[in-house]
């Protein structure tokens, strides 16, 4: 795999070199949109509302709307006054505790690779966050982008998970949460009893993206078979106003009683077409 950033941690006078790879990954179905006819593929094309023209790319700028329906143009050297010196470092700011840290800041992790030379330097750092109970807070430019990033310790080596700035977060006062309600000594006692009886140790391997690995079969039995529509029928169970927590709360505890101690998969939704 090729790295995507290559550069260096830095944090008082400690200098490490480092590489970036990516994380994660997540392979999405591809899909394009055909001509029912013949299957030929359809294109998109740049058309301007205002008479329904196709515009070539040599006419066509960027704009911000910053009323409804007025907008002002950004050019290329109005970007460039913004620009962020590309710096190939990691430059670490603070030092703080992961729990002092809300998780919905965290959003793309990186591994972060130990380049000729800088092991013993990357472990320093790697056992320090450890011992310490520390991820480090820092600024890093990828891709002419600044980002606010942590690093952690993960497994063996350190990880740098970029975070969105805190202006980025909605605030929780613009969403409608539960008035003053107390669940009684009873529910309570039950529910975490439910959650005694539900709770495993943590198993990755047992978590798939159902839905994806159902459409992927769908689309190799369609390549094998040829375009056959297949009929599924849906049965949809609709939510109840659920009155009496105290009787759910029993039969749930009943019902994980009653089966073997596993992590249950979700049932398979009915397959739906792509859009």
């Amino acid at each position: 795999m090729r790295a995507i950033w290559k550069g260096s941690i830095s944090f008082g006078l400690v200098t490490i070199p480092i590489a970036l790879y990516p994380a994660t990954r997540r392979e999405e179905l591809k899909f394009r949109l055909l001509r029912v006819s013949d299957l030929s593929p359809v294109n998109y094309k740049r058309v301007a509302e205002a008479d329904g023209k196709e515009v070539p790319w040599d006419k066509i700028v960027k704009g911000y709307e910053y009323e409804k329906g007025r907008y002002v143009v950004i050019k290329d050297e109005d970007f460039a006054r913004v620009d962020v010196e590309a710096a190939q470092t990691v430059d670490i700011v603070s030092f703080v505790e992961l729990k002092e840290i809300n998780p919905i800041l965290f959003f793309k992790p990186y591994y972060m690779e130990a380049e000729k030379g800088s092991d013993k330097a990357y472990v320093l750092l790697r056992d320090t966050l450890l011992d310490t109970g520390k991820i480090g807070i820092a600024k890093v430019v990828i891709k002419t982008r600044l980002h606010l990033a942590a690093i952690k310790p993960n497994d063996k080596g350190l990880m740098l998970e970029l975070m969105h700035f805190p202006e980025e977060i909605l605030s929780t006062a613009e969403f409608k949460t539960p008035g003053k309600v107390s669940p009684g000594k009873a529910e309570m006692n039950m529910a975490k009893q439910l959650v005694t009886s539900m709770s495993t140790k943590w198993d990755p391997e047992a978590y798939r993206d159902e839905y994806h690995d159902a459409l992927k079969k769908i689309v190799e039995e369609k390549v094998v078979q040829g375009e056959k529509e297949h009929p599924v029928s849906r049965k949809t169970k609709r939510p109840s106003n659920v009155v009496d927590l105290v009787s759910v709360l029993q039969q749930s505890i009943k019902d994980t009683k009653s089966k073997p101690h596993s992590v249950r998969k979700p049932k398979a939704k009915s397959h739906r077409r792509a859009a």
